[in-house]
C-alpha cells in the first residue's frame, strides 16, 4: 500500500483527488469544513516537502455548469484552513487548467472547478481521465467519501500514473481503521448497528458476524428482531418481510459464537413528536398506539457492560430518534460508554451519516478514535467489497 512516504514530492506536482463535498448556506459559506480539514495534513506534507498541489474535488450534484456549484465559493475557506493561498482556475480540464497548473511553483495550491460539471467525472470517461492527468506528475487519492464510486478523478485517473500513485494520510487512515475492526482488532471486538432498517444492514451484518464476538442491534431496526421473536411493539417501525432474515441472522450468529445484545426495554411515545407522552415499558409487551423511540435504561446499562468489556468497538447507526432531544438519551448514553472504553484504551470507530451526525452532535468527536469521513464508502467496506478507489492505488 503505497502512502505518501514512498514519494519525495520537491518539484513535484501532486494531482490530489480530495473530498471538498461541503454544504453550504444561502451565503456560500461553509458550514462544516471537517472534510477540507481532514485534507489538511496530506496537503501541508506534500508542500514541506517541497512539492505543489493540485486539488480537483466534486460539490453537489450539479447539470452542466451552474454557478452555485462552483468551488470558488470555498476557495477562500480552504486558505484559511491551509495558512496558504490558494488559487483558483475556473475550469478542470483543458488550456486554462493546464497553464494554471503548468506555472503553479513548489509550495503552492491550485483550487480546480467542479469535476461533476462535466458529465465525463460520473461516468468514469477515460479520455476526461487523461485530461485531468497532464496537470500532474503524481497521483494522490485523499477522497475516502468517493472511494466507493469508480468515477474518472477516483479510480479512472490513476491509470496514467504508472507507479506515481498513492493513499493520502486520510484515505490510508480510513484503510487501516476498517483493517483494525475487521481483521487486526484486539478481541473481544464489538459491533454496533442502529438505524431504522434491517434490510440496509443486512450485508454488513453477514460479512462482521464471522469478526466480531458481540453484535449490539439497536435503534428502529431492533424492533424487526423483537417481532419476529414473538415480541409485542405497538407502532413500532418494523419490516414484516425481514422477520424469517432476523431468525436466520439470531441463528447464524448462535453458531458462529457471536453474542447478540437486543434492547429489553424502550422508551416509548403517543405520538412521533419531541412532546409526545412517553413511558418505559418491556420492548417485548408495548402498548397499541405507542411505539419505541429510544433504548430504556436496563438496555443501556446492559450495553454499558458490553461496550466496557470490548476492546475494539464499531458504531454504526444511532439507538433512537436521537434528532429529537426527548429521544437521544440511548444515543448520548453509548457515547458516553464508548468515550470511556476508549479512554480505558480500545480502539473505537464510528462511521455511517448518522452516527457521526450524532457524535459531532454530542461532542464525542475527540472521545472516539476514529470518525469516519465517508457514509458509502464505510459502508461497504464493511460489507466486504473492495471500494474502486482503493483498487486503482493498489493496482
Amino acid at each position: 500500500m503505497k502512502t505518501l512516504n514512498d514519494f519525495d514530492f520537491k518539484d513535484k506536482k501532486a494531482l490530489i483527488r480530495v473530498d471538498f463535498n461541503v454544504p453550504l448556506n444561502d451565503k456560500f459559506e461553509v458550514t462544516d469544513a471537517t472534510r477540507i480539514v481532514s485534507a489538511k495534513p496530506t496537503i501541508i506534507k506534500i508542500l514541506e516537502d517541497g512539492g505543489s498541489c493540485i486539488l480537483m474535488s466534486h460539490l453537489g450534484r450539479p447539470k452542466g455548469f451552474q454557478d452555485e456549484f462552483s468551488l470558488k465559493h470555498i476557495a477562500d475557506k480552504v486558505s484559511e484552513i491551509l495558512g496558504v493561498e490558494v488559487e483558483f482556475v475556473d475550469d478542470c480540464i483543458g488550456e486554462k487548467a493546464e497553464a494554471a497548473a503548468a506555472s503553479l511553483e513548489p509550495g503552492k495550491v491550485l483550487l480546480l472547478e467542479n469535476l461533476r460539471f462535466y458529465s465525463e467525472e460520473t461516468a468514469g470517461d477515460v479520455a476526461f481521465a487523461e485530461k485531468l492527468s497532464k496537470l500532474g506528475d503524481i497521483y494522490v487519492n485523499d477522497a475516502f467519501g468517493t472511494a466507493h464510486r469508480a468515477h474518472a478523478s477516483t479510480t479512472i485517473v490513476a491509470q496514467f500514473f504508472e507507479g506515481k500513485k498513492c493513499f493520502g494520510n486520510l484515505l490510508a487512515q480510513e484503510i487501516e481503521s476498517i483493517n483494525k475492526v475487521m481483521e487486526t482488532g484486539e478481541k473481544p471486538v464489538l459491533a454496533i448497528l442502529g438505524g431504522a432498517k434491517v434490510s440496509s444492514k443486512i450485508t454488513i451484518i453477514e460479512n462482521i458476524l464471522d469478526k466480531v464476538d458481540h453484535l449490539i442491534i439497536g435503534g428502529g431496526m431492533a424492533f424487526t428482531f423483537v417481532k419476529a421473536q414473538g415480541g409485542k411493539i405497538g407502532n413500532s417501525i418494523c419490516e414484516d418481510d425481514k422477520m424469517p432474515l432476523a431468525l436466520e441472522i439470531l441463528e447464524q450468529a448462535k453458531a458462529k459464537n457471536v453474542q447478540v445484545h437486543i434492547p429489553v426495554d424502550t422508551i416509548a411515545a403517543d405520538d412521533f413528536s419531541n412532546d409526545a407522552n412517553k413511558q418505559t415499558v418491556d420492548i417485548t409487551a408495548i402498548p397499541d398506539g405507542w411505539e419505541g423511540v429510544d433504548a430504556g435504561p436496563k438496555s443501556i446499562a446492559a450495553f454499558d457492560k458490553v461496550v466496557k468489556e470490548s476492546k475494539t468497538i464499531l458504531w454504526n447507526g444511532p439507538l433512537g430518534v436521537f434528532e429529537m432531544e426527548s429521544f437521544a438519551n440511548g444515543t448520548i448514553e453509548l457515547g458516553n460508554s464508548i468515550a470511556e472504553a476508549t479512554k480505558n484504551g480500545a480502539f473505537s470507530l464510528v462511521g455511517g451519516g448518522d452516527s457521526v451526525a450524532a457524535v459531532k452532535q454530542f461532542g464525542f468527536e475527540n472521545k472516539v478514535s476514529y470518525v469516519s469521513t465517508g457514509g458509502g464508502a464505510m459502508l461497504e467496506s464493511l460489507e466486504g467489497k473492495t471500494l474502486p478507489g482503493i483498487a486503482a492505488i493498489l493496482e
